[in-house]
């Protein structure tokens, strides 16, 4: 696959990640003041990072398989393959009633994913520009 596709797609996906966030941070916001209500994460950026690294990561010493059942000692991870996940945070407290949902994190949450799906609009605007002026010029 070539940059532009690459780059394209992986902004695509983080934009999709982020609308999937702005969900849950809306759902954890609602849901503030329920008793015993778990808020939820999107876990998507970490992800892609840990795939994207296993391209560059490298084995010092890379075996050698001389049969099909022998197991490598490093496989990439295709980007591609990594899912939004939401997932419940369980580890907080924020009420004593058992609701770890804190207004002012979600908030925040809220202005920071939204900030992000601006930048890679923006990234996308740019991949795209670059492309029209090579085709212009």
């Amino acid at each position: 696959m070539n940059t532009f596709a690459r780059t394209v797609d992986i902004l695509h996906r983080s934009m999709d990640a982020s609308v999937v966030r702005r969900s849950v941070i809306a759902n954890n916001f609602a849901n503030a003041n329920v008793p015993n209500f778990k808020r939820s994460v999107v876990n998507f950026e970490s992800e892609l990072k840990r795939a994207l690294d296993s391209e560059k990561q490298k084995p010092a010493l890379e075996l050698t398989m001389t049969h099909p059942k022998h197991i490598p000692n490093h496989k990439d991870r295709d980007y591609r393959d990594v899912q939004i996940r939401r997932v419940l945070d369980y580890t907080s407290s924020y009420n004593n009633n058992g609701n770890n949902v804190d207004p002012e994190q979600e908030i925040n949450a809220a202005l920071e994913n939204y900030m992000s799906y601006m930048l890679y609009a923006q990234s996308i605007d740019h991949e795209f520009n670059q492309i029209n002026q090579v085709l212009r010029g």
